[in-house]
């Protein structure tokens, strides 16, 4: 076999590795959440992740002797307030629904992705494009429909909006890459300036909850589970093609559905998986496009 062939594979096959340890983190980011709403509410939830992301990528960072220094505020706070918007969306609704369903809803970001790419680019829609649309928003439908006839119906549509927030944050993150950011920044002034909106949301809003050795345990699985994933995501599209990548990060609905099964017994009718089914592939397939 050729040496360049086989460095590729082996490049394949450790990209993919990052993204399974990837998805994994971010499934088990998922179960801190669900544990700890029942001592904070989602919004403190989400400040003490991104906080504790920001403190251990910002010291990753210092002892690199990296620069933080950026001429792109106005790019950041966009990325920053569209993602904290999407993150909002989804611990809410991580907080008030099945595991797997809140963590599929939200990775319907691609396909709104792959829309925003066509309204505003004006990219060609393909035949692969168009289908993946088409049964992506098939599975959001049968996913959803259970929820509309129940009190969840909110948080079932709070969790489809993040991944529509989710859509727009990537391609803010693109904008920012075509000006010569590097993902490193982009994360961490993500994390900082979250991590003020949630303060001042928390400061002129409901307050903080106290937090004790009772507790403490979920706020640094969020945080900690939560900074890994992102870490071992980047290295997987750092080490990996990023559209074998790209399909390996639909793990996550799958560790998140056998820990939603493990954990709390989550039940998921014919309907739901058939429409997580038709979601993931959906994904996978616009990420091909």
């Amino acid at each position: 076999m050729p040496a360049d062939l086989l460095l590729r594979l082996r490049r394949g096959q450790l990209g993919a590795g990052w993204m399974v340890i990837a998805a994994a983190f971010f499934a088990w980011m998922g179960v801190f959440v669900k544990a700890g709403a029942q001592h904070f509410n989602s919004i403190e939830l989400l400040f003490w992740r991104t906080l504790i992301g920001t403190v251990i990528l910002g010291l990753g960072i210092r002892l690199r002797g990296l620069s933080l220094a950026t001429p792109h505020w106005l790019g950041h706070i966009k990325r920053s307030f569209v993602g904290y918007l999407s993150m909002s969306a989804l611990f809410y609704a991580l907080t008030h629904l099945p595991l797997s369903t809140a963590v599929t809803l939200n990775y319907t970001s691609s396909l709104f992705f792959s829309l925003i790419c066509v309204v505003k680019l004006k990219d060609k829609l393909s035949r692969s494009a168009a289908l993946a649309l088409g049964l992506g928003f098939l599975g959001i439908v049968l996913l959803l429909r259970p929820t509309f006839s129940s009190e969840q119906w909110l948080a079932g549509v709070i969790g489809l909006l993040s991944g529509v927030s989710a859509g727009f944050a990537v391609f803010q993150v693109r904008e920012l890459g075509q000006m010569g950011e590097p993902s490193w920044r982009v994360v961490f002034w993500f994390f900082a300036i979250a991590s003020v909106f949630g303060f001042l949301w928390l400061l002129l809003g409901p307050g903080f909850s106290p937090v004790h050795a009772a507790n403490v345990s979920s706020l640094l699985g969020v945080g900690v589970c939560g900074m890994l994933g992102q870490l071992a995501m980047t290295m997987a599209y750092k080490e990996g093609r990023k559209y074998l990548v790209a399909s390996f990060a639909y793990l996550t609905v799958v560790f998140s559905a056998l820990l939603g099964v493990w954990l709390w017994g989550d039940a998921l009718g014919p309907d739901a998986l058939l429409g997580m089914g038709l979601i993931v592939g959906a994904g996978i397939l616009a990420a091909l496009r």
